[in-house]
């Protein structure tokens, strides 16, 4: 079993497919719609700011204390309303 299996757990709606798993270092949110993409990660401990990022290996663009704000910059990325972005359960208590 690799260290993603045990965590990874995936959510679509409306064209939007959320990946979550953990790293060594990170929880990872993975959003693709279209082509587009956004990534929200925090540290493993779940204790952190959240990072934006466009990819999983791109450079951070802002960090954020709440969940709902990190989402809404996901949204802005992929051209989609916060609220219409799926969130896997394992994900829901992103944030400080």
């Amino acid at each position: 079993m690799t260290e993603q299996e045990a965590t990874n757990e995936e959510a679509t709606a409306g064209g939007v497919t959320a990946r979550y798993y953990e790293t060594d270092d990170e929880r990872v949110l993975a959003f693709d719609s279209d082509g587009a993409t956004a990534v929200i990660a925090q540290n493993v401990e779940g204790y952190a700011m959240l990072k934006v990022r466009p990819t999983v290996e791109g450079d951070e663009l802002e960090r954020y204390y709440g969940f709902d704000m990190a989402l809404d910059h996901a949204g802005e990325l992929l051209g989609v309303a916060p609220h219409d972005l799926p969130v896997p359960d394992a994900a829901a208590d992103m944030g400080m």
